[in-house]
């Protein structure tokens, strides 16, 4: 796969955190601001209806010739031909994922040690999320975090680019960077922000400078 992607800035889709706000349109608004991925993630919806607004949303980011990532749902990323999906410990394994979902598409694969990030690897991943960096109420079971240090252990054991995510923030964004990550995931501090546009600009600057 071809991973030339700014991975600067990824925004991960949460419809709770935008409270009743049109998800769509917030964003619209991060995009605007200079969000560089957007991530589909939706536990609750059917199927029916994720492919419904999985469809809206790639239209909207192919639009902005910016990459749209599933999380979890293969069959879905397929469905509406995003440009790469996102698996986690507990969903489909990596390797099954890489193959169902051929050479050409993005793999992203959820890591927290170095073992994780190097078999990461070997199954075909083309970039891994690192975290929880700093602890995230959006995700209740993701563990105690880890910090920044293993970040950079990761970094210095793999290849492949690093988004870093859990809890991050403007204030500790370049943090995440300077421990080696090519980008941040975020959730709340774009999505919940009163001016997502605003706020994806802010973290943009703070990741590129």
């Amino acid at each position: 796969m071809n991973t030339r992607v700014d991975w600067s800035v990824y925004v991960i889709t949460d419809r709770r955190t935008v409270g009743d706000r049109s998800l769509l349109e917030v964003i619209t608004a991060a995009l605007r601001g200079g969000a560089t991925v957007i991530q589909l993630r939706d536990k609750d919806l059917t199927t029916l209806d994720m492919i419904t607004f999985g469809q809206a949303l790639h239209d909207l980011t192919q639009s902005m010739n910016v990459p749209l990532i599933v999380n979890d749902r293969v069959d879905v990323a397929l469905a509406i031909n995003a440009e790469g999906v996102h698996v986690g410990p507990r969903d489909m394994p990596a390797k099954m994922a890489r193959q169902l979902i051929g050479p050409d598409r993005m793999l992203g694969v959820s890591v927290a040690t170095v073992a994780d990030a190097q078999q990461a690897v070997q199954d075909g991943a083309d970039y891994v999320g690192v975290g929880d960096l700093y602890g995230t109420p959006s995700k209740p079971d993701a563990g105690p975090p880890i910090g920044p240090e293993r970040l950079t252990a990761i970094a210095q054991s793999i290849a492949i680019p690093i988004v870093g995510i859990g809890g991050v923030t403007l204030a500790n964004a370049a943090a995440v960077i300077k421990a080696g990550a090519a980008g941040v995931a975020v959730i709340s501090a774009v999505l919940g922000a009163p001016d997502p546009l605003d706020a994806a600009q802010q973290l943009r600057r703070k990741v590129t400078r």
